[in-house]
């Protein structure tokens, strides 16, 4: 039985442990944070990873001493976490995207205002390289829009803070959020995310789950599936949810992640887990 190391403890770890044992993989949790790491300790044995550790110092020392390829490796992870690069990829693949600025902080007031002033308000605020909403704000005016990135800027002058960009992007009001799965280049299923009633009547509008949307799945449209393979190909991640916003007139690819949340499997297509073992599978393959 191949041994498969997830290096997250959580849902999606609880979600494929059975269905991957009944197709000769034991899914197991690989720790690498919040502990004290021998570097001449003990290799546990796996032969394959799942999705590299979000933490890139503790995964680099996993990797190290696991030796093993992964289903999505660093740098997969890497490109979907940067969203400007994701964006400027798909673009240049001819993926449909938001219209989108990237700026670089410390920006004066002038670039900001060039930024600002190319959209018809409100525009999305987000950090380039944050997940689950994390940071997103919708704005309305400009000298709000200058506040916020009054606030970016006192973030980004710690000089710990690794990524000091944040985009400026379209605001697509009414869009339907589908996140549709695609592994190994086929799309496995997708999911509808929506605010219920009470939240949308309060004026909220980020649809992600960890902000309490609900996913429901849905059978995707044939297009829609094709343009989610479309930007997995553009990226080249084998594992990756394709975040989709959809109006009457327009699909765009809004963002994309590496490190997805593996759902209920009624939510998936037929065959979802044969899919996903048989590239959990042909990874290890690739370290023989």
């Amino acid at each position: 039985m191949l041994r498969l190391a997830v290096a997250t403890d959580a849902e999606t770890l609880e979600r494929i442990r059975e269905p991957l044992a009944d197709r000769g993989i034991e899914a197991a949790h690989l720790p690498t944070s919040r502990r004290a790491q021998p570097l001449d300790g003990a290799r546990e044995p796996f032969d394959v990873g799942f999705v590299y550790p979000s933490r890139l110092m503790e995964g680099g020392v996993a990797d190290a001493m696991l030796g093993v390829p992964w289903v999505n490796d660093r740098e997969a992870v890497l490109r979907s976490r940067n969203k400007a690069e994701t964006l400027s990829r798909l673009d240049r693949a001819g993926v449909p995207t938001p219209e989108t600025v990237h700026v670089s902080n410390p920006a004066d007031k002038a670039t900001l205002r060039a930024a600002f002033e190319r959209f018809d308000p409100p525009v999305v605020v987000k950090p380039n390289s944050a997940t689950r909403g994390v940071g997103v704000a919708k704005v309305g005016d400009l000298d709000s829009f200058l506040g916020v990135c009054d606030y970016l800027a006192l973030v980004h002058d710690y000089r710990a803070t690794e990524d000091r960009s944040f985009l400026v992007q379209e605001y697509l009001p009414g869009a339907t959020d589908y996140r549709a799965m695609v592994a190994d280049g086929d799309c496995v299923g997708c999911v509808e995310r929506r605010l219920p009633a009470d939240e949308r009547a309060a004026g909220r509008w980020k649809h992600n789950v960890h902000r309490g949307a609900v996913a429901e799945g849905i059978d995707l449209p044939a297009d829609r599936r094709r343009l989610a393979e479309r930007a997995a190909a553009a990226l080249d991640v084998p594992w990756l949810g394709v975040d989709l916003l959809v109006t009457d007139d327009r699909a765009v690819v809004n963002e994309t992640n590496a490190r997805p949340t593996v759902d209920e499997a009624t939510k998936y297509d037929d065959g979802f887990y044969d899919r996903l073992a048989a590239l959990v599978s042909e990874t290890a393959r690739r370290n023989r």
